[in-house]
């Protein structure tokens, strides 16, 4: 690990905080991402051998905890009250980049945004039966595709088609819908002129939107605007 060779608590703080992906990772653990796969997931780009690399690392510096799983598959892993304490450097990080940073194309990954969905959705609002959705997320000339599978709660996120006719479709811009997750546009901003667009039984496209609790920064409001 890199030092900067000095007493102060934030350059000594920063030494492990600002370590690339060591934030999302933290992110991802206080979300309930308690295996290796699930904290992958939750962070497109980063490398198994780099998370590897990292969890490691923060398992030596006391910020966070694995035990065997049960079935002896992997480790599960959960923050250390020291990790609970620097997710709050996470929060307040979020809360500065909701009010002071734009939102940039090179920010519009409709995975990540559909992922923190899922992370926040209003459980008690989910219908009590099995619901597959399919996504058609548009950036430019390129289309992303995922399915949500919502049974009883629990929910996943599919690349491939899941092999199970679809209740819901949905078609949107990018921006639209990560802007709407993070609070930066209405439902029915996000709706204007078929930004979003949703096909279905009508009780359905009227209690989609109700699901989303929204990014936790929703609340910021932003500077810049």
């Amino acid at each position: 690990m890199r030092t900067y060779g000095q007493y102060c608590p934030i350059a000594r703080g920063a030494e492990i905080f600002a370590e690339r992906w060591t934030p999302v990772i933290i992110r991802n653990l206080h979300l309930g991402c308690g295996s290796f796969g699930e904290i992958l997931d939750g962070a497109p780009g980063l490398s198994r051998t780099l998370l590897s690399q990292r969890l490691k690392q923060l398992e030596r510096l006391g910020i966070v905890e694995s035990a065997p799983k049960d079935d002896g598959r992997g480790h599960h892993y959960t923050l250390t009250p020291a990790g609970d304490d620097l997710f709050k450097v996470c929060v307040s990080l979020g809360e500065w980049g909701a009010a002071w940073l734009e939102i940039a194309p090179a920010h519009l990954d409709p995975y990540v945004a559909l992922w923190s969905m899922c992370n926040a959705l209003r459980r008690d609002r989910l219908p009590d039966r099995r619901v597959v959705i399919s996504f058609d997320f548009t950036r430019g000339r390129h289309h992303d595709r995922y399915w949500l599978l919502i049974d009883r709660g629990e929910t996943e996120i599919c690349r491939t088609y899941p092999g199970v006719d679809e209740d819901l479709y949905i078609t949107a811009e990018a921006e639209a819908f990560v802007k709407w997750h993070a609070g930066q546009l209405t439902w029915a901003e996000a709706t204007r002129e078929g930004r979003i667009r949703l096909h279905g039984p009508s009780w359905l496209v009227r209690a989609f939107p109700t699901w989303n609790a929204r990014s936790a920064f929703a609340h910021v409001r932003p500077v810049f605007t």
